[in-house]
């Protein structure tokens, strides 16, 4: 009895499931459109508490550290997507903001 309610349940779920059509964007799949926006914004962040100069240099190093990480992130989901000629800009200005983060950081200690 209990292995054909949980059947039944099964049955439901995927017929719902099946029922439900997603409207997703042909040109990416998945979220990485998202993901690319939500990047893009954290480096929009970071480069924004990166202009205030009352940062120590143990405080421009760790930003140059996470900037360079979100911009390997950002450029990893820009290389999925090959066909995209919009997003490589994308990559290349995080790539950008990297560099000028590690001067920063450079310039600062010893």
């Amino acid at each position: 009895m209990r292995a054909s309610l949980a059947l039944s349940r099964m049955l439901l779920a995927c017929a719902v499931l099946a029922g439900c059509a997603k409207n997703v964007d042909a040109r990416v799949a998945g979220s990485d459109d998202a993901a690319i926006d939500a990047l893009s914004l954290r480096l929009e962040e970071l480069r924004t508490r990166d202009a205030g100069n009352d940062a120590t240099c143990a405080d421009r190093c760790a930003l140059g550290r996470s900037t360079c990480e979100l911009a390997e992130e950002q450029c990893a989901l820009v290389e999925r997507h090959p066909d995209r000629t919009d997003l490589p800009p994308r990559c290349a200005q995080a790539q950008e903001q990297c560099a000028g983060a590690r001067n920063a950081c450079a310039r600062c200690g010893p």
